[in-house]
């Protein structure tokens, strides 16, 4: 008697038993000489699937341990137009792909709305302890009556919704990879690391959901993205959406000159840098160029020079007296505006912090210390917060209504992050916010400036509401698949053909396209400093 093939999950990958009839299941397969078994890669479940369910081939899937959930909500809003044409584009797309949307445009809340839409077991995997502990506090509010749990920090729960860091995912991923058919990523640029990435290669999920402000990666990774996620599906910027989902919003850039002491010495400096350079035959105009910089000057004394100097000359143009000086007139303007200051370095953090007697945060902070600085800050007992690169991501700070950049990195995504945490607009009406970008004149910092901003040097930059820009604004546009162009009413009727049943059935191939029609939401040139995730 003939038996019937078997799909079973083996710690972040499938095995196929004995081998199907047909051909299309052998395009993911491999023979594994060890078990005499094929194996298949898991983020290959569905594609397998549906090949198997196009050949019309009788199967029993062990291999799912996803379920459905009931999630009804407690927690419902009016969703802004961008959040309904991401989630019917992600739909459109087959439940798989990249949502960019800016910092503060509720990428949280346009998550709620795909659980809803895909009451499956779900994964929201995310890069800090803070931001796993805001999406938890959401969840539960939204869904009261689901199991949520957390996967990192202590906690190890298995449970229907499960919060987990990155970290923690990817530790555990050979167990988690078959319980969940649904996975969120959040800031998924943070996915395409060689320790990220098995989250996503060790899940069958067959839906999954990447939301970012700047997907981008200066490793040129985030085209993995594609294969763990999906093609991105829907893009909108800041400025699309200020006045409506976001602050109305301006970019002031204030450029400081340095002192004449400040200037002899910044000249000497990067002419002993240069020297370098050009004996060296080193260009500092790519992460290549600067990653030879720094294995060459670790190998003569004129390189340990000419690293020193380069050292020297930044710290000159991050941290002149004449920043500080501009630092003191934006706050006696804007006060009592709640106002955070972001810098490059911890040492710019702590000199304004002792000078000017601000709250500071950085990654030395204590986590009780932090949340209390964060806590006042929200309540208005602290009108001011210093800052280094801990407050880019994952903090809720909708109260704040000035940035001011004195210094940072290249980092496009950096940039974007720093003006979303002022781009919230809370319960603040006709709230306006300001980003300043304190930049030295003359020094290196104004390509930094330029390569956050898109900008090409000496390239004339297009401010917001210019008249010549052509981007198109409040267009669904879908970028995925065919091709063809899907309504919306598509959309809301696309169907989910995985099972919702037991995955412990004895049916053949009949509780894998289990099928329904789900509802919509109830309307409701120096790369020294710069790293990537």
């Amino acid at each position: 008697m003939v038996r019937t093939p078997t799909l079973n999950f083996d710690r972040g990958t499938l095995i196929l038993h004995p081998p199907p009839r047909g051909k299309g299941w052998m395009d993911y397969a491999t023979w594994d000489d060890r078990v005499e078994k094929f194996r298949i890669p898991a983020i290959r479940y569905r594609s397998l699937v549906e090949a198997l369910q196009a050949e019309d081939v009788n199967f029993i899937d062990e291999a799912k341990q996803f379920y459905p959930v009931d999630l009804v909500p407690s927690l419902e809003m009016e969703p802004y137009a961008h959040q309904t044409e991401a989630l019917a584009a992600w739909k459109l797309a087959g439940r798989l792909g990249v949502v960019v949307l800016p910092t503060a445009a509720g990428k949280t809340y346009l998550a709620q709305m795909a659980m809803q839409s895909t009451p499956r077991t779900t994964l929201i995997v995310v890069p800090t302890l803070d931001l796993m502990h805001q999406w938890y506090a959401h969840l539960v509010a939204a869904f009261p009556d689901a199991e949520v749990g957390l996967l990192g920090g202590g906690s190890r729960d298995r449970t229907a919704i499960l919060v987990a860091t990155y970290d923690s995912a990817a530790i555990h991923a050979e167990t988690l990879g078959n319980q969940y058919a649904l996975i969120v990523f959040d800031e998924c640029h943070h996915l395409p690391t060689d320790f990220n990435r098995v989250i996503a290669e060790y899940a069958i999920a067959p839906y999954r959901l990447g939301l970012s402000a700047t997907p981008e990666r200066t490793d040129g990774k985030h085209a993995d993205l594609n294969i763990l996620i999906g093609e991105e599906v829907y893009r909108k910027r800041a400025e699309d959406l200020a006045g409506k989902a976001l602050a109305e919003h301006e970019i002031v850039q204030i450029k400081v000159k340095l002192s004449q002491l400040e200037r002899e010495r910044y000249n000497q400096l990067i002419q002993t840098r240069n020297d370098f350079l050009k004996q060296s035959k080193i260009s500092l105009g790519s992460l290549q160029g600067w990653q030879m910089f720094v294995q060459m000057s670790a190998r003569s004394q004129s390189g340990r020079r000419a690293m020193l100097a380069h050292r020297e000359a930044k710290d000159i143009a991050l941290g002149t007296d004449g920043k500080l000086r501009i630092l003191v007139n934006l706050l006696a303007e804007h006060y009592p505006a709640r106002i955070l200051i972001f810098t490059a370095d911890n040492a710019t953090v702590y000199r304004i912090s002792q000078e000017l007697l601000i709250p500071a945060i950085t990654h030395q902070t204590p986590v009780k210390e932090r949340h209390e600085i964060l806590t006042k800050f929200r309540e208005g007992k602290y009108n001011t917060l210093v800052a280094s690169h801990v407050l880019n991501e994952g903090v809720d700070v909708p109260a704040a209504s000035v940035a001011i950049i004195l210094s940072g990195t290249g980092s496009a995504r950096e940039y974007t992050q720093r003006l979303g945490r002022v781009l919230r607009k809370g319960n603040i009406e006709n709230k306006r916010a300001i980003l300043y970008e304190v930049v030295a004149e003359d020094t290196s910092e104004e390509g930094t400036s330029a390569r956050r901003r898109g900008e090409r040097r000496n390239e004339p930059r297009r401010h917001e509401g210019h008249e010549g820009k052509k981007e198109n604004k409040g267009k669904l546009e879908v970028v995925y698949g065919s091709g063809k162009e899907g309504s919306l009413k598509a959309a809301e009727q696309l169907e989910i053909n995985y099972s919702t049943g037991s995955s412990k059935s004895k049916i053949p191939n009949s509780d894998v396209t289990d099928r329904f029609t789900d509802a919509s939401p109830k309307r409701g040139g120096d790369y020294s400093e710069e790293t990537e995730d």
